[in-house]
């Protein structure tokens, strides 16, 4: 029985010597400029995310349903304001506090679309971790979308008020009242908007599919209005009318309508012009603080997942 001896031809490893490794200069320098740091971050992610709500610096076919929906938000409001200028009339014919109320389905829509567009993509692509590497971090990232998507429902429900109070100093209306009424319009649209963004990016950032968050939006504002309307409307009918006023607890939209009614002198758009008392309406106000404070804690919560 013969024995093989091992092969001892060197590879071609073996035949490598130190100096036969090299560092190629490609180009890279180091970055030797300001350092911008968290601040300009956050503000960069808000400019975006506010611009991208209305399609601004994306595709054109991205623009087109927030143009859309932004004319016609504004539409009512020329015509309001032409009708009054030719009548010469004394006052507007709806109220500043009542308009996004009246309008509300074409907000609803307007969040339903943009919402999911701020935040689902990057948790469908899983691009936040790459956010939250440096410098800004989660609390940045959660402040940037929230005021984003509130200050573009206030441009989208400020902006046909200015419109229409510009359209009653051309009718020579008294300025004193239509200020004062114009300013409790944004006070009320303000209250909306930041009541109405949270709720819709926290629906969206439950699922990176756009499609669930769309009608999780939708949802929560159009259907909880019509059931709590249903349900006043009911209670009305059956003379249990101390129920109306409570039952607006449980609508995000009711609920800006009652602290209007109570603390901005809006008029009434509940059953039976059911008026809401200032210890009601200081409910309302402790359920809307609650809420908005609820929906940053969640969004906190859900990008301190995702951001692992």
């Amino acid at each position: 029985m013969s024995s093989q001896a091992p092969d001892t031809t060197p590879t071609p490893d073996a035949n490598r010597t130190p100096d036969a490794t090299r560092i190629h200069n490609i180009g890279y320098r180091s970055y030797d400029g300001p350092r911008l740091g968290r601040a300009y971050a956050r503000r960069s992610l808000f400019s975006q995310s506010l611009r991208g709500a209305y399609g601004l610096g994306r595709s054109a076919k991205s623009k087109v349903l927030p143009m859309l929906l932004f004319a016609v938000m504004c539409a009512p409001a020329l015509i309001i304001v032409a009708i009054s200028v030719y009548t010469k009339a004394d006052k507007l014919f709806v109220e500043y506090t009542q308009y996004a109320v009246l309008l509300q389905l074409v907000v609803a829509v307007f969040l339903a679309s943009q919402a999911p567009q701020s935040v689902s993509r990057d948790l469908r692509f899983r691009t936040v971790p790459l956010y939250f590497s440096r410098p800004i971090e989660r609390v940045d990232y959660v402040l940037a979308k929230f005021g984003a998507m509130a200050s573009a429902l206030f441009v989208l429900t400020a902006t046909p008020l200015l419109i229409m109070w510009i359209g009653s100093m051309l009718a020579k209306m008294d300025f004193a009242e239509q200020a004062k009424m114009f300013g409790q319009g944004l006070v009320s649209v303000a209250v909306l908007s930041v009541l109405f963004a949270g709720l819709g990016l926290v629906m969206a950032a439950l699922t990176p599919r756009r499609g669930f968050g769309v009608a999780a939006v939708i949802a929560v504002l159009v259907i909880s209005y019509g059931a709590v309307t249903t349900l006043q409307g009911i209670s009305y009918a059956t003379e249990n009318t101390d129920a109306i006023v409570w039952l607006g607890l449980f609508s995000p939209l009711t609920l800006v309508i009652g602290l209007q009614n109570a603390f901005l002198g809006a008029p009434a758009s509940f059953p039976a012009e059911m008026q809401v008392s200032a210890g009601v309406g200081a409910v309302y106000l402790l359920v809307i603080l609650g809420l908005v404070a609820a929906c940053y804690g969640i969004l906190m919560a859900r990008y301190r997942k995702v951001g692992l």
